[in-house]
């Protein structure tokens, strides 16, 4: 990715890995796909030497796409942890959807554009900039409903919907 490491793609990593304490002293290897928006990967086993790390596609990068590949990081290092019997470093179910609506929560650093994985109304992505915010907050509702409310991607994408019609959700987003 050295060629294709413009200043502001620096800038947009420095800034990105800044959210994301779980990450600090790691070694994230960042390199260049031209196949997808992302990906990542993580070693099995956290004493290899295999390194984790992500690939981006460095043309129209959005802070969106960098959260969201450094999220499944953090996914991934909790799993590994799981599997070695040690308390896991992340909470962070795994899933597309799930690391969407973490991404959009962690920050508004990441509310750039909109994400992926979850289920928006047509009008909600071709109008992103307005309900981003709102958005975000739905997420960070969602996290805490998951504790008691086992669908709650749905409950999220329902509540999104809602705020497409112009209705009022059930959470108060005036935060």
């Amino acid at each position: 990715m050295k060629k294709r490491l413009t200043p502001r793609i620096r800038q947009m990593l420095e800034d990105s890995l800044r959210e994301f304490p779980e990450l600090e002293g790691k070694t994230v290897t960042v390199g260049y796909t031209r196949s997808y928006l992302g990906t990542a990967f993580v070693p099995a086993e956290v004493e290899t030497r295999a390194s984790m790390g992500i690939r981006l596609r460095a043309r129209n990068l959005v802070y969106n796409t960098i959260g969201h590949e450094l999220t499944h990081l953090v996914q991934g290092l909790g799993h590994v942890s799981l599997k070695r019997a040690v308390a896991p470093l992340s909470k962070i179910p795994g899933g597309e959807k799930q690391c969407d609506i973490w991404t959009l929560a962690r920050s508004a650093l990441f509310c750039d554009d909109a994400p992926t994985y979850l289920r928006l109304p047509r009008v909600v992505r071709e109008n992103w900039p307005r309900y981003a915010e709102a958005i975000r907050f739905l997420c960070i509702a969602a996290i805490e409903k998951r504790r008691t409310h086992r669908f709650y991607i749905q409950w999220l994408e329902r509540q999104i919907r809602l705020i497409a019609r112009g209705l009022t959700p059930e959470v108060d987003l005036s935060r």
